[in-house]
């Protein structure tokens, strides 16, 4: 089942998760200290990814009830090429960004730093790579990794629409064989988010969208009372309590039994290791518990976010062009905490002026639409 409304939790946690990876590419940068990532196992990742494949099912798949899923292809395709015009022209734009700060910068190496150096060594390989989304420096693995999903979503979209389980159940095995199956990348290397992985969390988005009416049924039984959301909130507590110990180690070797770190370590974000992947979901059902549709949403800082949220793709692509942008500024500054948070706050800043002149400019399209009508 599909809402009739839109449900503007959904834009809230996804702008929270564009501000949150814009701070996370900044290296050094004090707010990335509150971000997702220091409290578990998973971070703003699996939430853009997770809300990728809800957004895109709910709007392709009411295209294909309304127009058919042949028209529905169409449009994700069309959507696709264009994700992939804006990725070639991202990372040129980036390379432009970073050559020019790092003749100015002199304390580092951002060419480096960002994994441009391939591109210097072998720059026709490089631009080969990069049109066969196999050349992904820092920051632009996302854009590739969504690409493919979106292209792999006509495949599934029909029965998705019908029977969502089957669909989870088919895309849970082929994330079991996420270690031994990844997409290649430039010099021999693999794909940072490997796609067979991160394509379990794209579908279980989209699972989420189909029966999200159901699931905002009213509970019988008080929250304190509910084993699974019991269950959810322990393991939270358990993993954010680990990964702030990573911040002390001597602390964390104190704590953590040598046999269990064997077990748990390494948390691959690659393969989307499975205690990665239950934090996650724990988060999800936690927050879909918990953080109810409100009021709240109507104050001035959740609008802002939301409207982000909305504009998702375009704010993305202002936020990777900045990161380097607000490093670059930092360290000419001296690596100030007070120039951090300015270049951290000011690039939000910046994000939220993009996304409220885009929702202007279809305001106005809508009105002169009705207009001339």
């Amino acid at each position: 089942m599909m809402q009739n409304g839109r449900d503007h939790r959904i834009d809230f946690f996804r702008g929270l998760a564009l501000i949150f990876i814009f701070w996370d590419h900044i290296p050094h940068n004090p707010l990335a200290e509150l971000t997702v990532r220091n409290f578990g196992f998973s971070d703003a990742a699996e939430i853009f990814v997770f809300l990728a494949g809800y957004a895109a099912a709910l709007a392709y798949g009411k295209i294909a009830l309304r127009d058919g899923f042949l028209i529905a292809t169409v449009k994700i395709l069309r959507r696709a090429w264009v994700l992939y015009v804006v990725h070639i022209f991202l990372l040129a734009v980036l390379m432009g960004i970073v050559f020019f700060a790092n003749s100015h910068v002199e304390t580092r190496d951002l060419v480096q730093e960002m994994g441009l150096q391939y591109f210097l060594s072998n720059p026709q390989q490089a631009l080969t790579d990069e049109l066969l989304l196999r050349f992904k420096p820092n920051l632009m693995d996302p854009l590739p990794l969504y690409i493919v999903l979106l292209l792999g979503l006509p495949l599934v979209l029909p029965m998705l629409l019908r029977k969502a389980v089957y669909v989870v159940c088919v895309s849970f095995l082929v994330y079991l064989l996420a270690p031994v199956w990844n997409l290649s990348a430039q010099e021999g290397g693999v794909w940072f988010f490997n796609p067979m992985a991160w394509q379990f969390l794209f579908i279980l988005g989209g699972a989420a969208a189909m029966t999200a009416k159901r699931a905002s049924i009213s509970q019988v039984r008080p929250l304190m009372r509910q084993p699974l959301f019991l269950t959810c909130v322990t393991y939270l507590l358990i993993t954010g309590a680990l990964a702030l110990s990573w911040k002390w180690p001597a602390l964390h070797d104190a704590v953590m039994p040598v046999w269990l770190g064997e077990h748990l370590y390494p948390i691959s974000k690659t393969n989307l290791s499975p205690v990665r992947l239950l934090h996650f979901l724990a988060l999800v059902y936690v927050a879909a518990k918990c953080v109810t549709q409100g009021d709240w949403l109507n104050q001035w800082l959740p609008r802002q976010i939301c409207r982000m949220g909305r504009y998702s793709l375009e704010v993305f692509c202002l936020g990777v062009v900045l990161a380097p942008l607000a490093d670059m500024l930092n360290a000419l500054a001296g690596d100030t905490t007070v120039i951090k948070l300015f270049s951290a706050l000011m690039g939000v800043g910046m994000m939220a002026v993009l996304a409220a002149w885009l929702d202007w400019n279809r305001q106005l399209n809508t009105r002169y639409l009705k207009t001339t009508n």
